[in-house]
């Protein structure tokens, strides 16, 4: 799904009214019918939602939807400023809810004598995506009221004080919403967690804009969908062999960290790799032969890797439990020198380059590096927040044309032509160590199955991210381990076949 600015959605607006004969007035009415069915389909009867409406089409959302509602059955009760300049298409809703005599419309001020029913739903549709400013004064007031109050709130298309495209200001009034209902796509504010933490839970509200325009439109940053993941995922052939599905070959493991090579390689052959050998040193023989018979052994040093000699014709996946002993540091250096095919590479291989900047320049192109935040940091600098740390990862990526998987909660995956795909996918149980070693060994099992680096980087994440739904639902999110997301691996083939 294309994540499209604010200023594109409002041509997507205008494209549809004008090529399918569709009113300003019968949009806001579509957008209000999909919220108003969400409800329905959420709340009985006995609750009591509400409103606040501002003077924007927002507002004018909201208005249209306290009538949906009381044509539905439900309490409501809209509150307002009448003093304000609506606009044209608000100001009519907001006519028709004052001719409905049973709607209460009480103005902003009167919200701390109101006396809110326990069954209260708060609704905000105070400031879409419109916004461009930092709310202050008497609303900035009112929102802070409403995120005190002990009820169930939903916003309208996004949370009144975010800015669909862009971070906030760390002071920032916001509303803070359990539920989203926004309109047709995602917005990029709910991505990131500065913003995204505001959200809760974003439902997609289908209200048929064009699909012309979403087809024609351009824009270099998607939401990964399992349609896209249906296109990538390549279905076995009945007619084929191990060594039709590759050669994985991991570097990974020290004295005391030999756990992250038997995650990334058990992930490894999960994912589907069709021979798959582990270079790891020789204290983590037992272990390794032990815990995955299915991976040939090969024998990188005593306590730590210090020769990096790879399986030939191998994809190379290098970095869990690998210390920073200086003698790996030194040969993974040398190595990183010669070695010219795509590489994956995450932790301490990582944290090795992060030492030696100067390196950088030597990493394979179309090679994908795995970093989480600090890891990003040490790499390419410090940066204000997320929404930076993008820009720099874009032009990092584009620079030493290599793709970026940059973890987070929804993680984003860079590729070297400057497209970002967010992954929605996974879970904070996966927030434990280990979870990065399992997207390694998956990473590197679906590179070396002959997928492109950025559909294995793209379908790697999604793979990882669902694998631990499926886990969160079976252990729970507090005590599901890394261990759990490959033994879910197969549980998510089986879900796309």
């Amino acid at each position: 799904m294309k994540i499209f600015l604010a200023s594109q959605i409002k041509k997507w607006d205008s494209f549809t009214m004008r090529n399918e004969s569709v009113s300003s007035l019968q949009l806001m009415e579509r957008a209000a019918q999909s919220c108003v069915n969400w409800f329905f389909n959420n709340f009985e009867n006995k609750f009591s939602f509400s409103i606040f409406c501002g003077q924007g089409n927002n507002g004018g959302d909201g208005f249209a939807i306290a009538r949906l509602l009381y044509y539905k059955g439900f309490d409501v009760t809209v509150f307002t400023d009448e003093n304000q300049k609506f606009s044209e298409d608000t100001l009519v809703n907001f006519q028709r809810c004052k001719e409905i005599s049973a709607i209460d419309i009480l103005d902003f001020e009167q919200v701390n004598d109101f006396t809110f029913k326990e069954n209260s739903v708060i609704i905000d549709a105070l400031f879409g995506i419109g916004l461009n400013r930092k709310i202050e004064g008497k609303i900035a007031t009112l929102i802070k009221f409403l995120n005190e109050l002990p009820f169930p709130r939903v916003s309208v298309d996004i949370p009144s004080g975010l800015m669909a495209d862009e971070m906030i200001d760390e002071n920032a009034i916001v509303f803070k919403a359990d539920e989203t209902l926004t309109f047709q796509a995602w917005k990029k504010a709910m991505l990131h967690p500065e913003t995204g933490v505001f959200c809760g839970n974003i439902h997609i509200m289908d209200i048929f804009l064009s699909d012309e325009f979403n087809s024609s439109e351009e824009s270099n940053e998607f939401v990964t969908g399992e349609k896209l993941i249906h296109k990538i995922y390549n279905i076995r052939s009945e007619f084929s062999h191990k060594g039709t599905y590759g050669k994985t070959n991991l570097a990974a493991g020290s004295y005391g960290k030999m756990g992250a090579a038997v995650l990334a390689t058990k992930a490894a052959l999960k994912s589907g790799s069709g021979l798959t050998f582990i270079l790891a040193p020789k204290c983590g023989y037992e272990i390794l032969q032990t815990s995955c018979p299915e991976a040939m052994f090969i024998n990188g040093g005593e306590n730590h890797i210090i020769n990096f000699d790879f399986e030939e014709d191998a994809v190379i996946g290098i970095g869990p439990g690998l210390g920073t002993n200086f003698q790996t540091e030194s040969a993974f250096m040398e190595f990183l020198k010669q070695y010219k095919k795509p590489l994956v590479i995450d932790a301490d291989a990582l944290n090795i380059i992060a030492k030696h900047t100067q390196f950088l320049k030597h990493i394979p192109k179309k090679s994908i590096i795995t970093p989480h935040p600090k890891e990003f940091e040490r790499l390419f600098g410090k940066t204000e927040n997320s929404f930076e740390r993008l820009k720099l990862a874009r032009q990092k990526a584009q620079e030493l044309q290599i793709y970026i998987v940059l973890k987070d909660h929804h993680t984003q995956i860079i590729t070297a032509d400057n497209q970002v795909y967010y992954n929605i996918t996974g879970n904070a149980g996966m927030a434990k160590g280990g979870s990065g070693d399992v997207l390694l060994g998956i990473v590197t099992s679906l590179l070396a199955q002959n997928y492109s680096p950025e559909h294995a980087a793209i379908f790697g994440v999604w793979l990882h991210g669902k694998a631990g739904d499926f886990a969160a639902q079976k252990f729970s999110k507090e005590a599901m381990l890394p261990s759990d997301l490959i033994d879910e691996i197969g549980t998510v083939f089986k879900y796309l076949n």
